[in-house]
């Protein structure tokens, strides 16, 4: 998770509450640790290099407070997975610019990154995701699994 600095203070204490009667346990850059140090009841500790490219698979999230959005989508080329990003925001511009730039199979602006599902995006039944650019990229039914053979037949035809 990437919080802008200019909101950190107020909001990571009020997501840190959920995620704290969730179980949820944080790994903080230092300025994620100095905003929650007097928060009670949460399991905290400071994040490490391999925290930020890292899917826990667990309730375990890696937060850092970013200055810009420049900075967080440096971090996102650097750390990203290249399957899902979100980024909430009431600015358009601030939407528009990361959904461009941001490299991965799904966008998301204002939305949750757990519409990321094959049956969400009307493709059937999932059966994997790609974050790959060819052939499929994103969730996959059968269809994107799917490849094509092209057979011609001729008579010596030739293409000018």
């Amino acid at each position: 998770l990437l919080v802008h600095a200019k909101i950190a203070p107020r909001y990571l204490p009020l997501i840190a509450a959920e995620w704290a009667k969730a179980g949820v346990e944080i790994h903080g850059d230092e300025s994620t640790l100095s905003i929650l140090k007097s928060q009670p009841n949460l399991k905290i500790a400071a994040a490490k290099k391999e925290d930020w490219g890292k899917e826990f698979l667990s309730l375990v999230a890696a937060v850092k407070v970013v200055d810009s959005l420049d900075e967080a989508l440096e971090h996102i080329e650097r750390y990203g997975s290249g399957h899902s990003e979100a980024i909430i925001t009431e600015d358009y511009e601030s939407a528009m610019r990361f959904v461009n730039e941001v490299d991965a199979a799904c966008v998301y602006a204002n939305a949750s990154t757990r519409f990321t599902d094959g049956g969400q995006f009307g493709l059937g039944t999932e059966v994997g995701i790609s974050t790959q650019k060819l052939h499929a990229r994103g969730p996959m039914g059968l269809k994107e699994l799917t490849t094509y053979k092209w057979i011609i037949f001729g008579d010596g035809q030739v293409r000018p």
